[in-house]
């Protein structure tokens, strides 16, 4: 794991923030219950997918009370064009049962707290503080994985160990958007098969980036 740099990591930030600016979260919800489902199916599934299927999910099971009482099969048909459909219907509800059992319905603020809900990790509980409550958090994913290691920020493929090393690098205010940032450079521009380093703004910085 390469060493912090926070002067290169702020470049990268300020560099990209010119481009993308503030970003939102592209998973729709009204409330941080919403959004925590929305998460969880977004495991291996497109954005755009989720978004069409929680329009029937919310329609039917809009908050913990209602999915805490939802058959898992019925959840399972709603989301199924989702993938991994089958766990993540059982999760969905046994995740509600927990927030109506422990939290009196609520969705928790903490780290420790979301991250002991059936079906949220670490990355999951980093989206929801940041977007649903406006908390620090830094989600890592495949994108943030791909971006920083061709930038030679770092040198590992462990989230955790990446997001120590950018939270220790750049202020927990931008945390939220910093991660948007990077997902939608790596999504746009700093593609899996075929950067377009031609187009990049982090060309220079970029010590693989193509002739």
């Amino acid at each position: 794991m390469k060493k912090k740099d926070p002067g290169r990591w702020r470049e990268i930030h300020d560099r990209l923030f010119a481009v993308y600016g503030e970003l939102g979260c592209p998973l729709v919800h009204r409330t941080p219950f919403q959004l925590l489902a929305a998460v969880m199916l977004s495991a291996q599934c497109r954005d755009e997918r989720v978004n069409a299927v929680t329009v029937e999910l919310f329609r039917r099971w809009p908050d913990p009370a209602a999915m805490a009482e939802a058959d898992p099969d019925e959840v399972a048909k709603v989301i199924q064009c989702c993938g991994l459909f089958h766990n993540k219907s059982r999760n969905l509800v046994a995740c509600a049962r927990q927030l109506m059992q422990d939290h009196n319905g609520t969705v928790p603020q903490t780290m420790a707290e979301l991250t002991r809900l059936a079906g949220i990790g670490r990355k999951s509980a980093n989206v929801i503080l940041g977007n649903a409550f406006g908390l620090p958090g830094f989600p890592v994913d495949t994108h943030v994985i791909r971006v920083t290691n061709r930038l030679g920020m770092v040198a590992t493929r462990e989230p955790e160990k990446i997001e120590a090393v950018v939270n220790a690098a750049i202020p927990p205010e931008l945390w939220c958007n910093f991660s948007h940032l990077v997902i939608t450079h790596g999504r746009r521009v700093c593609h899996a098969r075929k950067p377009a380093c031609g187009d990049c703004v982090l060309r220079d910085l970029c010590p693989a980036r193509e002739a």
